[in-house]
């Protein structure tokens, strides 16, 4: 599939999300609306605490769908702090207040992921190091809640089992020679997809190096154990990638960085995001 494809396709996902997104709150429609004529509105987005924007794609495309004019003062990406002016709204009243929870819930969601995704990554970046997502997502949100956590600066590991091999704990209790599983998987699956083999202990690892897949993943390890595997990775195995991962929080991370790993995955970036505080004002 070409880079094309691929963004038309996204393009729809969001179109679809955004729209449903606004019908679950809007259901038969908006009893305000009944009671009073629109007159001409508008609005302002504040930041009500510190935070990093995000949501500003998938807002833009429920502007569009819903006919209403947004100017973005902060764009994705960008920091704010309390009181900052995030964006400016014009519309009829009835759009702006029909539209104004699902607007704040996405900016809200998505925001809250971003925020506390660029805490980690500031702590890792002096070492080289990339922060990645998981696949801990909620339900249906994947591709909405990967984005945030590349828009705060993460690097999106898998989107689905279909992006890669990861053969985990659960796998290798069902293959019986990992190496020759690798080597009949290399004649099956794209040429481009990589293959990664969690370990849990050094002699997992050593058997994942040994089997030729191209990153080992040290789940649940210790700093100083993952130090061992890093020594023994570069002085026998180079070529291959080494992840941490497992129970790794903002306290430590910055431990891990130093232990000479290539990346690090955290589900907390999104499963442990606390929504920041904004809101919107009728002018």
């Amino acid at each position: 599939m070409g880079e094309d494809s691929i963004r038309e396709n996204v393009g729809i996902m969001i179109e679809r999300f955004v729209r449903e997104t606004l019908a679950e709150d809007v259901g038969r429609g908006d009893l305000y609306a009944l009671v009073e004529p629109a007159v001409n509105a508008s609005a302002k987005i504040i930041a009500k605490s510190d935070g990093v924007v995000a949501g500003v794609k998938y807002i833009d495309v429920l502007a569009s769908q819903e006919k209403f004019e947004i100017t973005w003062i902060k764009t994705d990406g960008a920091s704010f702090f309390k009181g900052d002016l995030l964006a400016t709204l014009n519309a009829d009243s009835h759009t702006l207040l029909r539209c104004e929870r699902t607007v704040l819930d996405m900016l809200l969601h998505a925001s809250s992921i971003a925020t506390l995704t660029r805490k980690y990554v500031e702590l890792i970046e002096p070492f080289g190091v990339k922060l990645l997502d998981t696949r801990k997502t909620r339900p249906l949100l994947r591709v909405f809640e990967k984005y945030a956590t590349r828009t705060g600066g993460a690097v999106n590991h898998r989107m689905g089992l279909d992006d890669s091999l990861m053969i985990k704990d659960t796998h290798l209790k069902t293959i019986k020679d990992l190496k020759a599983y690798i080597t009949q998987a290399r004649k099956k699956i794209p040429f481009t997809a990589k293959i990664e083999v969690e370990a849990e202990t050094f002699e997992i690892a050593k058997m994942a190096f040994k089997a030729e897949c191209d990153i080992v993943m040290c789940d649940n390890m210790t700093p100083e154990q993952i130090k061992e595997i890093v020594a023994f990775r570069d002085e026998h195995y180079p070529h291959i990638l080494l992840e941490a991962s497992g129970n790794i929080s903002l306290e430590t991370i910055e431990a891990y960085a130093k232990s000479g790993v290539d990346a690090i995955s955290s589900g907390s970036l999104i499963h442990q995001a606390n929504w920041i505080d904004l809101s919107m004002k009728i002018d």
